[in-house]
C-alpha cells in the first residue's frame, strides 16, 4: 500500500484518555447559529401557500403513499440536516423544513418518516414512503433505479481546531503529511486517497489516516491535537463551527470532484413525481423562501441556483 492508515478503536477508555488531553481547549463564544431551536414545536420553520404549478405537474398515474400527505423519508444522524428534537421523538433540521416547504407546495400534509440509512432504497422502491430527502448524492449508478430533484450542493470540508497554524487547503499538496480524519468507504475517501496518491508520486508526504467509529470521538482526536484536520461532509463541520467555535473551514470541495455532484430528493424512478419537486423547489428558490430557510441552520452557502430534474451525477469508479 502507498499510503498509511491508522485505524483507531473506540470506546469509554479512549474517549476518556482523549478527553484529558483536551481538557484546555478553550471554546470561543457561539455563534449566533449557536442558538438554533431544536425544540420539537420548530415555531420558525418557514412555510409557504400551494404552488399550482407544481401540483400540476404531479403525474396523473402517481398515488402517494399516504392520502392526503407527501411522506418523506429522512436519516436523523446529525444536525444541521436532520437530528432529534429535545424530546427525542421530532426529526428537526435542514433537510425536515425543507420537507416541510415541498409539502406545502404540493397542498399536502408532511409526513416524516425517520430511517436508517441503508434502508432508503427498498424503502423507496417498495412505496413505503413517497421520496427520501435526506443527504442523498446524484450518481449516476442511483439514477438507474431512481428519480432526482437537486435541492442542495454537495460539499466535503476541511476543518481544523480554531487554533491550528493550518489556513487554507485548496489542492493535494496542501495535506501532504498530514494526520487526516475522514469515513472509510465513503466519497470524500475516494477523493482523498486520489490526492494522496498524487502527492505520492510527486515524492511529497504520504497522509496519516485516521478511521473512528463516531463522531464524538474524531471531534476529541482533532481538538487534543492528535489529529491536524478532518476532511468529510460540510454541513454538519460548518454547524459545529458555527455552535461551538471550536473548528473552522480552511477548505471546501464538491462531493462529485473533480466533477460535479449535488445533493437531491430520491424518487422511484418514473413514479411521475420528480417534475413536480422540481417545479417547486425553483419556487422556493424564485421567492427566495428556500435561501432563508437553509440559513435556519447556518447551510446558505450550498443553496443552488437552479434545481435540477436528474442531471449528471457521480460517475461509476
Amino acid at each position: 500500500m502507498t499510503h498509511r492508515r491508522q485505524f483507531i478503536l473506540t470506546g469509554m477508555a479512549l474517549g476518556a484518555l482523549l478527553m484529558r488531553n483536551a481538557l484546555d481547549i478553550a471554546y470561543a463564544a457561539p455563534t449566533p447559529h449557536g442558538s438554533v431551536d431544536l425544540s420539537p414545536e420548530q415555531a420558525g420553520r418557514l412555510r409557504v401557500q400551494k404552488n399550482p404549478a407544481a401540483i400540476g405537474a404531479i403525474d396523473k398515474r402517481f398515488r402517494f403513499a399516504k392520502e392526503g400527505y407527501f411522506s418523506a423519508a429522512i436519516v436523523p444522524h446529525v444536525p444541521p440536516t436532520a437530528t432529534y428534537a429535545t424530546d427525542a421523538r421530532t426529526v428537526v433540521g435542514s433537510d425536515a423544513d425543507y420537507a416541510q416547504l415541498i409539502a406545502d407546495s404540493l397542498g399536502l400534509k408532511l409526513n416524516l418518516v425517520p430511517i436508517a440509512w441503508a434502508d432508503w432504497p427498498l424503502g423507496l422502491t417498495s412505496g413505503r414512503y413517497d421520496a427520501v430527502i435526506s443527504n442523498v448524492g446524484v450518481t449516476e449508478q442511483r439514477k438507474e433505479k431512481f428519480d432526482f430533484t437537486t435541492y442542495r450542493q454537495g460539499f466535503h470540508g476541511f476543518y481544523v481546531r480554531t487554533a491550528s497554524p493550518i489556513r487554507k487547503i485548496a489542492e493535494p499538496k496542501d495535506v501532504a503529511g498530514l494526520r487526516l480524519i475522514t469515513s472509510s468507504g465513503t466519497n470524500q475517501e475516494r477523493i482523498i486517497l486520489e490526492w494522496n496518491r498524487q502527492n505520492i508520486a510527486k515524492g511529497l508526504k504520504p497522509i496519516e489516516f485516521q478511521y473512528f467509529d463516531d463522531d464524538a470521538a474524531s471531534r476529541i482526536a482533532l481538538l487534543s491535537g492528535r489529529a491536524d484536520v478532518e476532511f468529510n461532509p460540510n454541513a454538519p463541520l460548518a454547524y459545529d463551527a458555527a455552535t461551538t467555535g471550536a473548528i473552522r473551514e480552511v477548505g471546501s470541495l464538491n462531493a462529485g470532484w473533480p466533477a460535479r455532484a449535488d445533493v437531491a430528493i430520491a424518487t422511484r424512478k418514473g413514479s411521475g413525481l420528480m417534475d413536480a419537486l422540481t417545479v417547486a423547489t425553483n419556487g422556493l428558490i424564485a421567492d427566495g423562501t428556500y435561501r432563508r430557510s437553509l440559513a435556519r441552520w447556518g447551510v446558505e452557502s450550498e443553496a443552488l441556483a437552479r434545481s435540477e430534474s436528474n442531471p449528471p451525477g457521480l460517475p461509476k469508479f
